[in-house]
């Protein structure tokens, strides 16, 4: 069994981590609120958005020469991987990074061979990640986080759908996670480009189909709703991945709280042993002393 003043130590110790853990779970729950407001706030209006693109997608799937639909042989591939800057948030991280290394050598693995694969990362974990391993890296902006509006995020956007209008990338994905709640995130690769317009019986949101009149018409609309439908998937992603973020750290920080009350109390009657041990030995060698004193 350890000293006294070795289990004094590390209950010390361990006292601190707690107080830094639980600090930690408030601030991270402070900004979940913002975050989650954020994410739940813009989602109906990216439904209603994605109802009308499949209301129009006939229209779509027949133009054989909208570039946003097109699909092309897949050359060169562009995967956007969002992540957070900073770390103690379990899996969260880990799990993106994963799942994007799986997807870049298995089913892009003939591209990344041709030197044909790059990655656009958001967030500093993944960037240091694949700096590190030699990843092709057309940018990284791990300060996105910094100023989370629309506007930053259009202008990233812009970037991605000029890239692939060009033809630089026939394929353009997502790889990040989706706020569910507090606790749970659900991992999530999406194909950004070109787009895949389902029909509206196979669309989750659709339960009943509408034969919209459109006004001024339908292509007009069609030009102006798919950029910003593009622009705001993108922007949805992130604000998923930010709130996902405060979740999984304020989960791993409530963990680790209740981890070091465990171990405090585990550390503290060891030490009530050790002290009752000690307490023990000092009348034993009074009590020894004393006899001897008599017997002499």
């Amino acid at each position: 069994m350890a000293n006294l003043k070795e289990i004094r130590t590390r209950i010390s110790s361990v006292t601190s981590t707690r107080q830094i853990t639980s600090a930690m779970k408030m601030v991270a729950a402070a900004k979940l609120r913002k975050a989650q407001d954020a994410i739940i706030k813009l989602r109906p209006y990216a439904e209603k958005l994605s109802e009308i693109l499949v209301t129009i997608g006939d229209s779509l799937r027949q133009d054989e020469e909208n570039l946003f639909v097109k699909e092309r042989e897949v050359e060169k591939v562009l995967i956007v991987v969002i992540t957070s800057n900073k770390g103690l948030c379990g899996a969260f991280n880990s799990s993106v990074i994963k799942k994007a290394n799986s997807l870049a050598n298995v089913e892009y693995g003939r591209q990344k061979a041709n030197d044909n694969l790059d990655l656009l990362i958001i967030g500093k974990k993944a960037t240091d990640h694949f700096k590190k391993r030699n990843y092709k890296i057309l940018k990284s902006r791990d300060d996105i986080y910094d100023d989370l509006s629309f506007e930053n995020i259009s202008e990233l956007a812009n970037e991605i759908i000029k890239r692939f209008l060009n033809n630089e990338y026939q394929r353009v994905e997502l790889v990040y996670n989706q706020f569910i709640n507090a606790a749970v995130q659900k991992l999530q690769v999406e194909r950004y480009l070109p787009l895949k317009i389902e029909k509206p019986a196979e669309h989750p949101i659709l339960e009943t189909f509408y034969d919209y009149i459109f006004e001024p018409s339908k292509e007009y609309i069609v030009e102006e709703l798919i950029p910003r439908n593009l622009k705001l998937q993108l922007f949805k992603a992130i604000l998923d991945s930010n709130a996902s973020e405060h979740g999984a750290r304020m989960t791993a920080m409530h963990k680790a709280t209740e981890n070091a009350t465990e171990l405090l109390k585990e550390l503290k009657l060891d030490y009530n042993k050790a002290r009752q041990a000690s307490i023990t030995n000092e009348i034993l060698e009074i009590v020894s002393g004393a006899n001897a004193l008599e017997d002499s």
